[in-house]
């Protein structure tokens, strides 16, 4: 029966979870029963993280305390800097050079081939992982520029010491409270296409390295992780052509062409997320003295939502919340990934605790009954 194919897997439940949910008729989004607007306004990256991997909002003592274990992990090997290095020379594209890079990290890992169901030794390779992305992003980003990484800082929190070294000044209060909230926005988020390739990866009782390496082949496309960028890119393009951002959208409408961060799999209304990032985009806007890039995010936000009915996601007000701060367009998405890696990792550690293997099956819809005819007479 046709009707019972599920393109995409659509609508299809294929495991439970006490991380996140999201109700795209409300549009709204929680993490272990918390709204995503408290957390992105009152609690940290670090506490979130603490959140989705124990279940429960740290004590003072146990978050400063997962904190030093977390900020002990930011360095990596030298021959980590050095493929780093390498790829940036070769002029490698983030995300193919940070999932390469990610993948080498298994081989350094101190807790190595441990056994998947080992709760404890996923965790601790889960902070690592956390803990590094930032430093081999922020290092391959400097290597390409022809500059020299900058080492982590012990006293910064994730947030403001990934802008530390990506950049090689200490960010300032603004910036550090609107990347720290960014990564909360962006840690968790359902079975999205790179969480689900996380699991399905991990099924198989694969290494969390494995888990993480697949999730980030998965954010990289343009349908996932891409979008952010693509949305920037849009917006440059209307600022080049001198258009109203209106008139801009509606031809390009007509022309036949998807305007960049509208629409979304899950939510029938406006992403929770866009709302919080929409602010801190005008934040940073007004802090700078220019609005043009927030105004034709509103512009083609009230177009798209009043005459097209179709609501911005997540990525729409990301892509100009990064881009005031100086981030380079391209490393949207391994920002997306230094974010998401604490969900993929609760999910993964999850998946292990009442683990079968993810094994779907398709409709054959192929020819039947070939007659083989042998090489020499085709």
């Amino acid at each position: 029966m046709a009707d019972d194919l599920k393109k995409g897997l659509e609508g299809v439940l294929v495991a439970e979870s006490s991380l996140s949910h999201i109700d795209g008729d409300e549009g709204t989004l929680i993490y272990r029963g918390y709204a995503i607007e408290d957390l992105a306004r009152e609690a940290s990256y670090e506490e979130v993280l603490y959140l989705l991997w124990y279940g429960e909002l740290p004590t003072h003592d146990e978050l400063d305390s997962f904190t030093e274990r977390m900020v002990a992990e930011r360095a990596v090997d030298e021959d980590v800097l050095a493929t780093a290095e390498a790829l940036a020379t070769a002029d490698a594209e983030p995300m193919a050079a940070l999932r390469t890079v990610v993948s080498q990290l298994s081989v350094t890992d101190p807790d190595g081939e441990t056994d998947p169901e080992d709760r404890e030794a996923t965790l601790a390779k889960s902070r690592r992982l956390t803990a590094k992305i930032p430093t081999i992003i922020a290092a391959f980003d400097r290597y390409r520029d022809d500059d020299e990484p900058v080492e982590p800082r012990e006293d910064l929190s994730h947030a403001a010491n990934f802008l530390y070294m990506l950049n090689g000044e200490e960010p300032d209060e603004i910036a550090e409270e609107t990347f720290d909230a960014a990564l909360v926005l962006h840690a968790d988020h359902g079975l999205n296409a790179s969480t689900f390739s996380a699991m399905v990866t991990a099924s198989t009782l694969s290494d969390v390295h494995s888990a993480v390496t697949s999730a980030i082949g998965t954010l990289k496309g343009g349908l996932h992780g891409g979008a952010n960028q693509n949305v920037m890119e849009m917006l440059k393009e209307v600022d080049d052509s001198d258009k109203d951002p209106v008139k801009w959208a509606r031809d390009a409408l007509d022309s036949g062409r998807r305007v960049a961060g509208f629409g979304h799999r899950v939510y029938e209304v406006k992403d929770p997320r866009a709302y919080i990032l929409g602010e801190f985009s005008e934040s940073l806007a007004e802090e700078a003295g220019e609005m043009k890039w927030y105004d034709y995010s509103v512009a083609i936000e009230e177009f798209m939502s009043e005459e097209k009915g179709i609501a911005p996601n997540v990525d729409f007000y990301s892509a100009t919340t990064y881009y005031q701060m100086g981030i380079p367009i391209d490393l949207f998405t391994p920002i997306f990934a230094l974010s998401r890696v604490g969900g993929w990792t609760a999910h993964v550690t999850e998946q292990y605790e009442d683990n079968r293997i993810m094994r779907p099956r398709a409709r054959y819809v192929g020819d039947k009954n070939q007659e083989f005819v042998p090489i020499d007479e085709r």
